[in-house]
């Protein structure tokens, strides 16, 4: 009696050198729908799985292979007496091979315009159930659920030998436990998100929280090292990220992307992307922290004003924009040596130039609305630390002038920006702006006095009449002293210190304008 293998796939990679080999080891291959089609047009004999059940497919092919003569074919235990006897009472033949890959609910939830009723129908039930059954007898037969195992199983079938073939089913019964349970994952992630939005309106800040929370991710990468030579590293991926992720982004040019420059790649990304691509804006960041950040009506000139913030810190740095980089753009950028240039697109001219850097890693990433509802994840001993995202920059109708001195149009369009970097600022942070420009940034200091010092002693550009933004509230009026000996002309904060009024006090003695935005932007 010929060998029995059930195939049923979504992706039909590599399918027909399998179906050759399984020709070769006399296999009678069944099949379902497509994929019967698929197989007969290629040229191999095929039977539907409804021959062999007696039973059509039904409920628009939801009902497939679910049934007895397949499964109990796929789980009867070889070295069980009674299960072979089970077989033979109920005229079930065996199934040897098991060749399945699952819908491509993955790809299906990240098309635009998603129709959910898609979504839904691209939930494999059959699929999983297949795969399952087959890993657990994994002794008796072999399971395979991805094309790229198809190389290797040829190989070993044709070296005939039966240690080195289980020790192979072994190992494809553990991929389809971890690929099924990432599978359900996806769909979990998916229908919770769904269920976020339809409730959002009743949600209260906990029951954004779920119970649970675990992680599926693949190794994309290894990296050269961690954050130092010592610690090794790899880019783990999220199948559910979205294609405008950092993670997803593309290599057009230059040596590995290292551990620290992920980081500070994602940190550029994140303050460029605070304006859309009508306000062109560069991010330049070194060690996490930025060391120039400007918007402009051109790259080339938002990168030069950037620049001009702390041109020493740039040497060494990441560059991001959040629009094309252009060829006036490239020219400026080549001028010093940075580690990386992150944009949504580079012009022909620009890749052109940019490429006589051997070594400049040129990144190009996707602009979509970003993802709700995602998860920010630190590790402590034992635990993790989760948070929502900070995409909040502040509540419109909450900004409050507080001063008597007020605030024009020009001074709300840096504050603007000053607001839009300090949150992205490691903790204490202070940023002076002036001229749609960074002139001064103080962060990570123990105390907001020299937060403020740092800031305004750097600043290599006159701060008269620049503007300062603090993420968080100003507990006394010495900041105040501070900002009116560098001639600081409004101030963005917090508020909220029980000594609020002394410092708005301050400004007035100072003549400095004031605005309460009533959100914190810690950023440890």
């Amino acid at each position: 009696m010929s060998k029995k293998a059930l195939v049923s796939v979504s992706d039909k990679t590599g399918l027909e050198l399998l179906l050759a080999s399984l020709c070769d080891q006399d296999y009678q291959i069944i099949s379902t729908g497509g994929t019967a089609k698929y197989i007969r047009e290629a040229g191999f004999e095929v039977q539907e799985v409804a021959q062999l059940t007696s039973f059509p497919e039904m409920l628009g092919g939801r009902v497939k292979t679910l049934h007895p003569k397949v499964l109990a074919g796929i789980l009867a235990r070889r070295d069980e007496a009674q299960d072979l006897q089970d077989l033979a009472d109920n005229d079930i033949e065996e199934i040897d091979l098991v060749v399945v890959n699952l819908y491509p609910f993955a790809e299906v939830i990240q098309r635009e315009n998603l129709v959910y009723a898609d979504a839904i129908e691209n939930i494999d039930i059959g699929g999983p159930t297949l795969l399952r059954s087959a890993a657990k007898n994994y002794q008796s037969i072999t399971v395979l659920s991805d094309s790229s195992q198809y190389a290797e199983y040829i190989e070993v079938t044709k070296a005939q030998d039966p240690v080195a073939l289980l020790t192979l089913r072994e190992k494809l019964a553990l991929a389809v436990f971890e690929h099924t349970a990432s599978y359900d994952k996806l769909i979990a992630q998916f229908l919770k998100s769904r269920a976020d939005e339809l409730n959002s309106v009743s949600l209260d800040q906990e029951s954004k929280l779920p119970e649970t929370f675990s992680l599926e991710l693949e190794l994309k990468s290894k990296l050269r090292y961690g954050e130092n030579p010592h610690q090794q590293a790899g880019l783990y991926v999220d199948k559910n990220a979205p294609i405008s992720a950092l993670a997803a982004a593309k290599q057009l040019h230059g040596k590995e992307i290292s551990y620290n420059n992920y980081l500070d790649l994602q940190a550029a990304w994140n303050i460029v992307s605070e304006y859309d691509e009508t306000i062109p804006c560069v991010a330049i960041i070194k060690h996490n922290n930025p060391c120039g950040v400007a918007i402009a009506p051109n790259i080339a000139l938002a990168y030069q004003e950037a620049l001009s913030c702390d041109p020493v810190s740039a040497f060494g740095s990441i560059v991001a924009a959040n629009k094309e980089v252009d060829l006036a753009a490239a020219n400026e950028m080549i001028e010093i040596f940075v580690e990386a240039i992150i944009a949504p697109s580079f012009s022909a001219e620009a890749l052109e130039v940019l490429k006589t850097k051997k070594n400049l890693r040129l990144l190009e990433i996707q602009v979509n609305a970003k993802p709700k509802n995602q998860m920010n994840i630190k590790r402590i001993d034992g635990g993790y630390l989760l948070q929502e995202n900070n995409e909040f920059l502040h509540d419109a109708e909450k900004l409050e002038t507080v001063t008597k001195t007020q605030i024009d149009e020009t001074q709300w369009v840096d504050l603007m920006l000053a607001w839009k970097v300090v949150k992205h600022v490691k903790s204490n942070a202070i940023v002076a702006v002036k001229d749609g420009k960074t002139i001064g940034i103080g962060c990570g200091q123990s105390n907001r006095v020299k937060s403020v010092a740092d800031a305004l002693a750097g600043a290599d550009i006159e701060s008269r009449g620049a503007v300062l933004a603090s993420d968080a509230f100003f507990p006394f009026a010495d900041n105040i002293a501070i900002c009116k000996q560098n001639h600081i002309s409004a101030i963005i904060q917090p508020g909220g210190s029980i000594r609020d009024q002394e410092v708005i006090d301050a400004c007035d003695e100072s003549d400095i304008a004031m605005v309460f935005t009533k959100t914190r932007h810690f950023l440890h």
